[in-house]
C-alpha cells in the first residue's frame, strides 16, 4: 500500500472515532462473503458503518488517546469496528443479534465514550441500553405519571359522589 494511501486511511479512522458515539470490534475470522454480506446490510440498515481495518493502521490512528493501551488485546487478528454515530447501543443490538445465529463471529471488545467495555459487556451492558426513541419513551412516561396521579385523585370525590347518589336513587 503507498504512504499517501495508509495516511488517507488513518484520517479517516480518525475521524470516524470523532464523531462515533460508540464502536464494536469484531473477529470475524471463517465467516463466507454471505455471511459478511449480510452483516454488512444489517449494519447499515441501522445506520451503522462497519470496516474492516488493519490494526497498525487504527493503532497510529488513536495514537494519544488515553484508552488505546486497553485496547490492544482487540487490535490482534483480524477486526471488524462498527462505528454508531447517533444510538450508542446500535452497533451492539445488531452484532449481538448476528451472533446468535453465526458463532464465527466473535465480539472482541467496545468503546463508548472513553471507557474500554470488554467483549462480554458488549453484549451483556450496550446491547441491552435502550435507544433514543425508547429512552425518550421512558423520560415521557415518567414526566406524565405524578400528572395522571393528580387527575386520578381529583376524580376520585366526584366519581365516588355520584355512584353514591346513583346507589341512593336505585333504593328508592
Amino acid at each position: 500500500m503507498l504512504r499517501s494511501m495508509k495516511v488517507e486511511q488513518i484520517e479517516d479512522i480518525k475521524a470516524r472515532f470523532a464523531k462515533m458515539t460508540s464502536a464494536v470490534f469484531v473477529d470475524f475470522q471463517g465467516m463466507t462473503v454471505e455471511e459478511v454480506t449480510k452483516l454488512r446490510d444489517d449494519l447499515r440498515a441501522k445506520g451503522v458503518d462497519y470496516r474492516v481495518v488493519k490494526n497498525k493502521l487504527v493503532r497510529q490512528a488513536l495514537t494519544g488517546a488515553p484508552w488505546l493501551g486497553r485496547l490492544e488485546g482487540a487490535l490482534k487478528g483480524m477486526t471488524g469496528i462498527a462505528w454508531s454515530y447517533e444510538e450508542p447501543s446500535a452497533a451492539a443490538k445488531v452484532l449481538k443479534d448476528f451472533v446468535k445465529d453465526n458463532e464465527k463471529l466473535k465480539i472482541k471488545a467496545g468503546l463508548l465514550e472513553g471507557q474500554v467495555l470488554d467483549g462480554k459487556a458488549v453484549s451483556e451492558q450496550l446491547a441491552t441500553m435502550p435507544g433514543k426513541n425508547e429512552a425518550r419513551a421512558m423520560l415521557l412516561a415518567t414526566f406524565n405519571a405524578p400528572a395522571q396521579r393528580l387527575l386520578m385523585l381529583l376524580n376520585t370525590p366526584g366519581g365516588n359522589f355520584v355512584r353514591a347518589l346513583q346507589a341512593k336513587a336505585e333504593k328508592g
